[in-house]
């Protein structure tokens, strides 16, 4: 039953009500049944945060066309809604048929961020579920997890039943057969570990109670399967051909304002640019494109049915999708867009951005351009591998600043492996020359230079790397300051050193870090990734009564011999590339686009049965580097025999 008349009279007393009604253009309200598997899909963010999200509402659209399953929406309550609801006894429930978490066979969480952890135990909590996997009866929702910061699940698997590593288009109909099984034999008592073990049969799901793990002093020594049928690597799930999942096909369009709030459209997966810093290039190959015709279309419907006059296109590098200026004319140029539809492209690389890219968009309106060097020398960018010269930054500024833009945002990291001082300030000369550029264009330059501390992430090649201290971060953007406060046209913004302190504590630990997000959810310590709630007081309180140092799991270097808390993970990429790409990082040594040269053997193509696949209109050639796949009448095909052809 709805609980909606419990919930309506609390929100005249919240901030924003419309967090919490639901109502949206796309919404479902499913009807519940015995004969169909219930999910409740968490974002544990704020409703403005999570529901533009892609991956929740893709799923929530494959579960709703399902005929045994059934999904609804749920977002992390602000602290005022939580207040009310624990005062009133009201659990967490579901926004679009306002149904309690108690209605649903599994609750599932979106894991976006290492800093919404603690959201995660509170919305567990607030659904009337333990927060502790192993205390939980087979009458309450399993407990799933999926996104990126899985494929290092440890810091949260004490919390989290189960979870799914990579995409997870396929996956959940395999999840849906065997819970669908389990709940027609009754989820008798003592059932809960039987169809746990039963899951964890299931390619690319993990299941942290059928794994036991022993430490050995202060490192981890190994984690193993408990069960002979349980696999001793867990290998993340691929879609290899996007074609065949054209989601969502009916976009949420909220009642309030959101982020990003407009029309999304992701065009590819993956990316082949080898990024060392970059941990979502590194778990999403092969590059997987959406082909051309498929896009214009899921643009046009989308439009078309939602009302909006902005589309964004969405991808790791959206402006390295083949063939991006024709499918940017191609959407601005359709009579059914009327010319009023306003093109953004959020991740831009600075050597695909051409005048061309810039002419077409701005046809309409200049949208937000926000260009990301990462680095501010080029010594540094060969050591991260973002191979993007001085020439290539001027030449993208040039040419947005050439087509009437006045404002620019560079991003940078700042506490990289074998950074200096003189790196850094750089960072300063590069906005700066910026300004200067765009002054001749126009007198109104704003070129934002925002920079941000570097987490070294599971997965890539610098999780060996010992992470920047808060002193260090602290004096690099002091020097900054320093250097840019008289740049006319230049400002500086940063993120606060010590939450990325925070980030590396639970970005890399092992299932000891548990004890400390839950000791901090405990003092409170929800939405730590807001700058009002964030304290790390807190963090380092917990990791002091957990006895665990901060510098032995965030500030100190892995050895090669060092078993991981997350080597039973599998991205799809071999362990002796990304430590012999850190070997070269740390020789300056820069690798180029895999996608142009030969295989490098990452692993990532190893099985699918195809090599990185581009949308381009040329039709398929004979023979085949890999079986590369058509993937739609426009003739998707392996890149390598278009650069071949190229060549």
């Amino acid at each position: 039953m709805s609980i909606w008349p419990t919930v309506e009279p609390l929100l005249g007393r919240v901030q924003k009500p419309a967090r919490y009604i639901g109502g949206e253009d796309g919404m479902v309200v499913p009807r519940h049944s015995p004969a169909k598997v219930a999910w409740l899909l968490v974002y544990p963010d704020a409703y403005e945060v999570g529901l533009p999200n892609q991956g929740l509402q893709i799923l929530y659209e494959i579960l709703n066309e399902r005929p045994d399953a059934l999904a609804e929406r749920a977002y992390a309550p602000w602290t005022d809604m939580e207040a009310q609801m624990r005062s009133h006894g009201v659990p967490l429930f579901s926004v679009d048929g306002h149904q309690p978490a108690s209605a649903f066979d599994l609750v599932a969480f979106n894991l976006s961020a290492e800093l919404v952890y603690t959201n995660l135990l509170n919305c567990i909590d607030l659904a009337g579920v333990p927060v502790r996997s192993a205390d939980r009866r087979p009458d309450h929702p399993l407990i799933a997890a999926g996104g990126h910061c899985t494929f290092n699940p440890e810091p949260v698997a004490d919390f989290v039943d189960f979870f799914v590593i990579g995409d997870g288009e396929e996956v959940v109909a395999e999840i849906t057969a065997v819970i669908g099984e389990w709940k027609r034999a009754g989820k008798t008592e003592g059932s809960r570990q039987n169809v746990l073990r039963e899951l964890s049969k299931v390619p690319g799901v993990y299941v942290p109670s059928m794994y036991d793990v022993e430490y050995e002093g202060a490192g981890l020594k190994t984690v193993t399967p408990r069960f002979p049928d349980v696999p001793p690597t867990v290998e993340k799930r691929t879609i290899a051909d996007l074609a065949a999942w054209p989601y969502p096909k009916r976009q949420l369009v909220p009642l309030t304002e959101v982020v990003h709030d407009r029309l999304n459209v992701e065009i590819f997966r993956g990316c082949t640019r080898g990024c060392r810093f970059c941990q979502a290039g590194m778990i999403t190959r092969p590059v997987r494109e959406r082909p051309s015709a498929q896009v214009r279309q899921m643009v046009s419907d989308g439009l078309q049915r939602t009302g909006y006059d902005e589309v964004s296109l969405t991808s790791l590098s959206s402006a390295d999708y083949s063939g991006i200026d024709e499918v940017v004319k191609g959407i601005i140029d359709d009579p059914a867009c009327s010319g009023q539809v306003g093109v953004s492209l959020p991740s831009l690389r600075v050597d695909a951005f051409t005048v061309g890219i810039a002419a077409e968009i701005q046809r309409v309106r200049r949208t937000g351009l926000t260009f990301a060097p990462e680095g501010g020398t080029w010594r540094l960018r060969k050591v991260i591998s973002k191979l993007i010269r001085e020439d290539d930054l001027y030449g993208a500024v040039e040419s947005a600043f050439s087509q009437g833009w006045q404002r620019v945002k560079l991003y940078f990291l700042i506490g990289l492996p074998t950074e200096t001082m003189e790196d850094v300030e750089g960072i300063a000369e590069l906005a700066r020359n910026c300004a200067a550029l765009g002054r001749t264009h126009t007198k109104k330059v704003s070129v934002t230079a925002s920079v941000g501390g570097f987490v070294p992430k599971p997965q890539t090649p610098f999780q060996w790397f010992g992470q920047d201290t808060v002193g260090s971060l602290k004096a690099k953007v002091g020097r900054l300051r320093d250097v840019t406060k008289r740049d006319r046209g230049v400002n500086l913004r940063w993120h606060d050193p010590h939450a990325t302190l925070a980030e590396g504590i639970a970005s890399r630990g092992d299932r000891r870090i548990g004890r400390v997000i839950e000791d901090v959810w405990r003092s409170r310590g929800t939405f730590q990734e807001w700058g009002e709630h964030f304290d790390i007081a807190r963090w380092e309180a917990a990791m002091e009564r957990a006895g665990l140092s901060i510098d032995w799991y965030v500030h100190r270097h892995r050895d090669q011999e060092e078993v991981l808390p997350w080597d039973h993970i599998s991205a799809g990429l071999h362990k002796d590339f990304l430590w012999g790409d850190w070997q070269d990082a740390l020789a300056e040594a820069g690798t180029e686009d895999c996608r142009w040269t030969p295989c490098y053997d990452c692993g990532a193509c190893t099985g699918f049965g195809i090599e990185h696949v581009v949308a381009s209109n040329v039709p398929p050639a004979g023979g085949s580097q890999g079986t590369g796949q058509d993937l739609s009448t426009g003739g998707s095909v392996p890149v390598r025999l278009l650069a071949k052809a190229a060549r």
